[in-house]
């Protein structure tokens, strides 16, 4: 079985669009954008992009995310206290992290997001 290869096709799929909750939103007002490029059972990978601003995080215990970023600077805030991560840079939020998402500068960043739980 071949490989699957994820390509950039983010110029020719339309984005969902979204905004963080009123109730967790710490600065600012960012629209993120989001282009799924693949789901298969537990796992979802694509590409996302975000305005600058803060919001407050909590990933449920079955859920993890691995993140590349690409262009732009986004800081981790959590109970040890803050990550940047910057471009050609990777972070993990690890299943049950609770803390705040910062976009310091306007992020694009590839994700693998995975629900043990699905």
């Amino acid at each position: 079985m071949l490989p699957i290869v994820l390509l950039d096709r983010t110029d020719a799929l339309a984005p969902a669009l979204d905004r963080p909750r009123p109730d967790r939103l710490v600065a600012g007002n960012p629209l993120r954008q989001t282009w799924v490029l693949h789901e298969a059972g537990p796992v979802t990978a694509g590409v996302w992009a975000c305005e600058p601003g803060r919001w407050r995080i909590v990933f449920p215990a079955t859920r993890q995310e691995y993140f590349h970023v690409l262009s732009g600077q986004v800081r981790l805030h959590g109970p040890q206290g803050a990550t940047d991560i910057g471009p050609g840079q990777g972070g993990v939020i690890p299943p049950g992290f609770e803390g705040e998402f910062e976009v310091v500068t306007p992020v694009r960043k590839q994700f693998v997001l995975v629900d043990t739980a699905a």
